[in-house]
C-alpha cells in the first residue's frame, strides 16, 4: 500500500524542514511512503530547500492560486503517481506529524473512507476564547449541513482513500476544508475523526486577512455547497418565507375589507400579490434547481468513471515502459 503525504506551500523556506523532518518513516499497514510539494507560486526557495530535503516529487503553480487550487492539483497529482492513500498536512509544522499513523489507520483497516484529525481547539493555547467560540459554532454547523459528526471541520490534516479522493470534485477557490466534509456527507462516504496533536505556532495564518473576511468567505463556502446538494429545500424554504409575507398584507386587507373599510388599503393587496408572486417564481426555481442538481449528480458519476479509465490507463503504460 503506498501513501503520498502531500503538502501544500507558499514562502515555506523556513518552516519547511521542520515540518519534513517529523513526518514518519515507516507506518504499520503501509508499504511506501513518499512526499509531494505543491508549491503556489513561492517567491522564496521554498522548491530549492524541498530538493535539498529529498522531497520525493514537487510540482509548482507559475503563480499563486490559493489554497484550495493548490489541494486539488496536489490530490490529482497523488492520484497519478498511484497512491492508495493520501494524506495533506501543512508546510508550517502546525500539525504533529508522528500522528500521521493514526491518520490513515481507520482507512487500512477498511473502516473509513476520509478520515479528519480533530485538533481539539478547546485545549490550543494561542487559540483565543473567540477563536475557539468560532471553531465550535462553525462545526457544529458543517455537521449539521453535511450530516456528519466531525468535531473539527476545518482541519486541514486529514486523510483520504483513493475511492474517495476521485469522487471528490474541489470547486472552492478559497478552502477545500468545509467543501470536502459537505460533499463527502452527501455522497454518503465513511468519513470518522480522530484526535491529533498540534505543535507550537510558527507564523500567522495566510488563509485569511481578518476574523470577518473568514467568517464571510466559510459562510458563502456552506451557503454555496448546501445549496448544491439541497437545491429544492433550500429554494423551497425561501419560497415559504416569501409567501408568508405575502399572505400576511392580504389578510390585513380582508380584515378592513369585511369590517366595511377596505377603500384606502388597496396597497396591502399590491404588496402582498408581490410577494406571493416571488415566492411562486422561486417554488419554480427550486424544481428548476433539483434537475439541475440530479443532472450535475449524474454528471459527477461521469466523470468518476473518466477519471478511473485514464489513471488505469496511466497505470498500464507504466507497467508497459517498466
Amino acid at each position: 500500500m503506498k501513501l503520498i503525504i502531500q503538502i501544500p506551500c507558499y514562502n515555506e523556506e523556513y518552516t519547511l524542514p521542520e515540518t519534513i523532518a517529523d513526518l514518519p518513516k515507516a507506518i504499520d499497514g503501509i508499504d511506501i511512503i513518499e512526499t509531494l510539494i505543491i508549491d503556489d507560486g513561492s517567491t522564496d526557495k521554498t522548491i530549492e530547500v524541498a530538493k535539498n530535503l529529498g522531497v520525493n516529487h514537487i510540482i509548482r503553480n507559475k503563480k499563486n492560486l490559493g489554497l484550495a487550487r493548490t489541494f486539488r492539483k496536489g490530490i490529482d497529482e497523488c492520484l497519478k503517481l498511484g497512491a492508495d492513500i493520501i494524506v495533506n498536512t501543512d508546510g508550517d509544522n502546525q500539525y504533529y506529524g508522528p500522528d500521521i499513523a493514526k491518520l490513515v489507520k481507520p482507512i487500512i483497516e477498511d473502516t473509513a473512507e476520509i478520515v479528519v484529525g480533530d485538533r481539539q481547539t478547546s485545549k490550543i493555547s494561542h487559540f483565543s476564547l473567540f477563536k475557539k467560540m468560532l471553531q465550535k459554532l462553525g462545526s457544529a454547523t458543517v455537521r449539521k449541513l453535511s450530516g456528519t459528526n466531525i468535531p473539527d471541520t476545518v482541519s486541514g490534516f486529514r486523510a483520504f482513500s483513493r475511492e474517495a479522493a476521485i469522487r471528490l470534485n474541489i470547486i472552492s477557490p478559497f478552502s477545500y476544508t468545509i467543501e470536502t466534509i459537505i460533499q463527502a456527507g452527501k455522497k454518503h462516504m465513511a468519513v470518522t475523526s480522530v484526535p491529533i496533536r498540534t505543535n507550537p505556532k510558527t507564523r500567522d495564518s495566510r488563509l485569511f486577512k481578518s476574523i470577518p473576511a473568514f467568517i464571510e468567505r466559510q459562510l458563502s463556502s456552506m451557503i454555496r455547497m448546501y445549496t448544491m446538494y439541497q437545491p429544492l429545500r433550500v429554494f423551497f424554504y425561501i419560497g415559504t418565507i416569501l409567501t408568508l409575507i405575502g399572505i400576511a398584507p392580504l389578510i390585513r386587507f380582508l380584515y378592513f375589507y369585511c369590517i366595511g373599510q377596505g377603500d384606502g388599503h388597496i396597497q396591502s393587496v399590491i404588496l402582498g400579490s408581490i410577494f406571493l408572486t416571488m415566492g411562486f417564481i422561486t417554488y419554480l426555481v427550486s424544481l428548476i434547481a433539483d434537475l439541475i442538481s440530479h443532472n450535475r449528480q449524474l454528471l459527477e458519476m461521469t466523470l468518476e468513471r473518466v477519471r478511473k479509465m485514464e489513471l488505469d490507463m496511466q497505470s498500464t503504460n507504466k507497467d508497459n515502459q517498466e
